[in-house]
């Protein structure tokens, strides 16, 4: 991995989430709404949008601890918060 800086960590996830996924996934909080129904129906209980994006927060911490040296986690990690703040609010 090269090393990534906080500023690229954090200006990647930004292009990320206002448009490269934007354009291959449709708008963000369509998804996560679409992603709290099927995640609560599976459940059993009631899930936000916000919580959606905290849980692939979690997902990505998961998965950089298994491989911590992939940057493309942290990235994603930074993003996903990024979208479960715009939800919350």
């Amino acid at each position: 991995m090269t090393k990534l800086t906080r500023a690229e960590v954090l200006d990647t996830a930004k292009e990320y989430v206002t448009k490269d996924r934007a354009e291959d996934h449709g708008d963000m909080e369509d998804n996560f709404m679409t992603i709290a129904a099927f995640w609560g129906e599976f459940l059993g209980r009631e899930i936000s949008p916000s919580q959606v994006g905290i849980m692939m927060v979690l997902l990505k911490a998961a998965r950089a601890k298994s491989n911590p040296k992939h940057g493309d986690n942290y990235i994603d990690a930074a993003g996903y918060a990024a979208c479960a703040a715009e939800c919350a609010t």
